[in-house]
């Protein structure tokens, strides 16, 4: 075993070539059965209208039927939505933190887009039976039936919440701006439920629907309000984390060392990320995705960061003791993913971080090849070689000029990567690093013939 010091606290190297660690299982739901889950309760929601539509006639009984089937589906997508944020942690392993965030975006905008086409066809199914206009039977609507104030309120939230989560919208908005507006998810959904129950065809009268519904919603807010607040604040009181020290590894990165108390409880895999929370002047209001640059080893853990934005450049001015708020472990960007023996790591700039983790642990023949924009950016240099040479492997260093440095030329190109691996359709590959270069090498692998299943990655983009 061997033990580097780097002006900090002490890390020690100690992968599976020398001795293999105690496999940890955890419980996961990977992407097929969670997308059946998903897919089987839409059907079970359209089975609902099925049971208690004997019939449909005429274009008002067409209109209103769709709006019903639209209604119910954009309900059931709204409690969906919520548990796919709610930080289960067996979903959050098993399919992966920034799949998650995917399926949860382009739910998103499916949800909007049924509780819009709900209330049009809705409105104009009535407005037809009734043979009003569309306006008077709006006010009708909205002034007079149960609930529907609150529903409408609600509806317009979803409508902002969605205009904001669009992408041109995103990029003129800071992750915590971002953040806490999306909070109104929450809010729209409070309102919009009850008129469902009062309102709705297929519930009114229905013991067993409504039983169904109330479980649905109550199951997700359980679970909301553990995985997101109860733990969390718990985790907080009981592990105490603070910072012990700040060493700078690169030009704008350092390194922060959090230590507390019965850390191993924690129990994070390398590859993982926290969100952490640093109670700080300017800083505590906001909780931002870091990963472990270093496997857990109590008392503690390790991030490395680079300065790209306030929060991050923020990071340098901390003090040791510092108090330290941690969610977490998540992501399923860890050992379980792999599938072969041979594995080749690809990092980026600050993508370095989960990596170095991973190559200091994954078993068997692995290979980093680490790319910067110049020497002096590679950060952790010192314990990559130090890891590589306890695996008698190497680490691949590629700059944007090599020829000015000395540095061998890979690039993100399939035949670039099967100069390096030639067996490279053989190895499960990682990926982490900026979006242009993640998009490079995906295009790279599969032009090489690797196979999807085999390549991972994991994006903390909002």
């Amino acid at each position: 075993m061997a033990t580097s010091t780097f002006g900090g606290p002490a890390v020690v190297h100690e992968g599976p070539w020398q001795r293999r660690p105690p496999a940890v299982r955890r419980f996961r739901v990977g992407p097929r059965p969670a997308l059946v889950a998903i897919w089987g309760g839409a059907t079970g929601v359209l089975g609902l209208w099925w049971a208690d539509t004997p019939a449909v006639v005429g274009p008002a009984g067409w209109l209103t039927g769709a709006g019903r089937i639209t209604g119910l589906l954009a309900g059931y997508a709204c409690a969906v939505l919520l548990a796919l944020m709610a930080r289960i942690p067996a979903l959050d392993r098993g399919v992966g933190s920034d799949r998650l965030a995917r399926w949860h975006a382009a739910g998103g905008r499916y949800t909007v887009g049924l509780a819009v086409t709900h209330v049009l066809l809705i409105t104009w199914g009535y407005a037809l039976t009734t043979h009003s206009g569309v306006v008077d039977q709006t006010t009708t609507l909205v002034l007079t039936y149960p609930d529907m104030l609150k529903a409408t309120a609600g509806f317009l939230l979803l409508i902002v919440t969605g205009v904001v989560s669009a992408r041109a919208a995103r990029r003129r908005l800071s992750y915590e701006t971002w953040h806490y507006l999306h909070f109104a998810t929450y809010l729209a959904v409070f309102l919009a439920f009850g008129h469902q129950l009062a309102d709705g065809a297929d519930f009114v009268g229905d013991n067993a629907a409504q039983l169904a519904w109330y479980a649905l919603y109550g199951g997700v807010a359980a679970v909301l309000v553990w995985f997101r607040f109860v733990v969390p604040v718990r985790r907080g009181v009981r592990h105490r984390l603070r910072v012990a020290h700040i060493r700078p590894e690169a030009p704008g990165v350092v390194s922060v060392y959090v230590t507390g108390e019965r850390l191993e409880e924690l129990a994070p895999e390398a590859g993982q990320f926290f969100r952490w929370r640093f109670l700080h002047r300017g800083m505590w209001w906001t909780a931002n995705p870091y990963s472990l640059s270093a496997p857990a080893r109590p008392p503690y853990l390790r991030i490395t960061v680079k300065a790209a934005g306030t929060h991050s450049a923020a990071l340098t001015r901390l003090t040791p003791g510092t108090r330290v708020w941690a969610e977490g472990p998540y992501g399923g960007f860890t050992a379980a993913r792999r599938t072969a023996p041979k594995v080749l790591l690809i990092a980026g700039g600050a993508g370095i971080t989960p990596l170095r983790a991973l190559f200091e642990t994954l078993p068997g023949q692995v290979t980093l090849m680490y790319r910067a924009r110049r020497p002096e950016d590679f950060a952790l240099r010192g314990e990559l070689d130090a890891i590589a040479t306890g695996r008698g492997t190497h680490v691949v260093y590629c700059v944007d000029e090599p020829s000015a440095h000395g540095f061998p030329v890979v690039p993100l190109t399939a035949p670039g990567l099967l100069r390096l691996v030639p067996d490279l359709a053989a190895h499960d590959v990682y990926v982490c690093g900026p979006p242009g270069m993640r998009e490079a090498a995906l295009g790279a692998l599969r032009a090489a013939g690797v196979p999807r299943g085999r390549v991972h990655h994991e994006s903390f983009a909002f």
